[in-house]
C-alpha cells in the first residue's frame, strides 16, 4: 500500500513537471515579443503587432547623408557585337543610400560566347568609396545567339567620399573572354583616366 502511494505522488510530480514545461514553452513567444519590443533586438516584432496595411514608422537608416546629392552618371563601352546599356544614364543619390540600376545586355551574334564587364570610375578617387554589393561584373556569363540578359546593379556610395566630389561616373566595359579586348575609343579620355578595378 505504502509503495502504491508512492507511485501515486512520483506520478503527480511528473504530471506536475510535464504541465509546467509545456506551460513554460507556450508562454516563450510573447515573453520573445515582449522582450524584442523592449529592447528593439528583433523589428519584425513590431510589425507583427501592427494592423495590416497600416504605416510602420522604422529607425531610420543613421548612417544615410541626407544633406548631400550625388549625381551618379552611367557610361558603357560597347566595343563588340553586342547591345550593352543602362536604364537610365544618371541618378541622384545620399551617401550611404542603397541604390540599384538596371543593366540590359544582348549577344546580337549568331555564336555563343562568353562575356565579362569591368567597372572603372572617374573622378578615380570615387573608385574606393563607390561599394557595389551585387553587379554583374562579379561573374562571366555564357550567352546564346540572340540572348538577352538583365542585371541590377546594387550600390552604395560612402558617406566619407570628400565633398569636393559632387558627380561620379561609373563605366563598364563588356569584352569577350578569350579574345581580345579592343583599345578604348577616342571619345573615353573624357573620363580623366578612371580607375579600372578587377573583377571579384
Amino acid at each position: 500500500m505504502a509503495l502504491r502511494r508512492e507511485n501515486f505522488k512520483m506520478v503527480g510530480k511528473l504530471g506536475v513537471i510535464t504541465l509546467g514545461m509545456f506551460a513554460f514553452g507556450y508562454a516563450l513567444v510573447p515573453i520573445y515579443r515582449a522582450i524584442c519590443e523592449v529592447t528593439g533586438i528583433n523589428i519584425l516584432a513590431l510589425s507583427e503587432q501592427t494592423v495590416p496595411g497600416a504605416k510602420v514608422n522604422l529607425p531610420a537608416n543613421t548612417q544615410v547623408d541626407t544633406s548631400r546629392l550625388i549625381t551618379v552618371e552611367f557610361d558603357v563601352n560597347t566595343r563588340g557585337p553586342w547591345d550593352f546599356k543602362p536604364e537610365r544614364r544618371s541618378m541622384q543619390v545620399h551617401p550611404g543610400a542603397l541604390n540599384t540600376v538596371m543593366y540590359e545586355f544582348k549577344n546580337i551574334q549568331n555564336r555563343t560566347m562568353a562575356a565579362q564587364a569591368i567597372p572603372s570610375y572617374a573622378p578615380s578617387q570615387s573608385a574606393a568609396h563607390f561599394n557595389k554589393l551585387e553587379c554583374f561584373c562579379f561573374t562571366q556569363y555564357t550567352l546564346k545567339p540572340g540572348e538577352e540578359k538583365s542585371w541590377p546593379v546594387a550600390f552604395v556610395i560612402d558617406p566619407r567620399l570628400p565633398k569636393d566630389v559632387t558627380t561620379i561616373t561609373l563605366s563598364y566595359t563588356f569584352f569577350e573572354v578569350g579574345g581580345r579586348v579592343p583599345a578604348a575609343p577616342a571619345g573615353s579620355a573624357a573620363l580623366s583616366a578612371p580607375k579600372t578595378e578587377g573583377a571579384v
